[in-house]
């Protein structure tokens, strides 16, 4: 199974970005999918997730501006960023909760990461 993240770049402030993550490879189903973000210096952390049925949760910090979603025919998901913020500055990494055959536990995967640089 690979994760193959894209649509990092770099935005003003206040500026958009949309980042895609497709799934590939033997996959049977796929739970939960996320994106989270590790700044320099910091610890990664999650920034949003999506359950299977479509539930959404995100940090605090990214409520309201940011937008989790997925296309499950496509195995992929999304993360559409508004009112960009420098401290939204990090490399995000998607992440799928993917199950290969009905009979395998779960197991997470990650892509390679995007960076995402706002400038002030």
């Amino acid at each position: 199974v690979q994760l193959q993240a894209s649509g990092g770049g770099l935005v003003q402030a206040g500026g958009s970005l949309r980042l895609s993550c497709a799934a590939s490879g033997s996959i049977y189903s796929i739970n939960a999918m996320s994106w989270y973000r590790q700044a320099p210096g910091k610890q990664r952390e999650l920034v949003a997730v999506i359950t299977k049925g479509g539930i959404t949760n995100y940090v605090d910090s990214v409520k309201g501006r940011f937008t989790i979603s997925r296309d499950s025919a496509k195995n992929t998901v999304y993360l559409q960023m508004n009112s960009l913020k420098p401290e939204d500055t990090a490399v995000y990494y998607c992440n799928a909760d993917v199950r290969i055959t009905w009979y395998n536990s779960p197991h997470d995967y990650w892509g390679q990461g995007t960076q995402v640089t706002v400038s002030s």
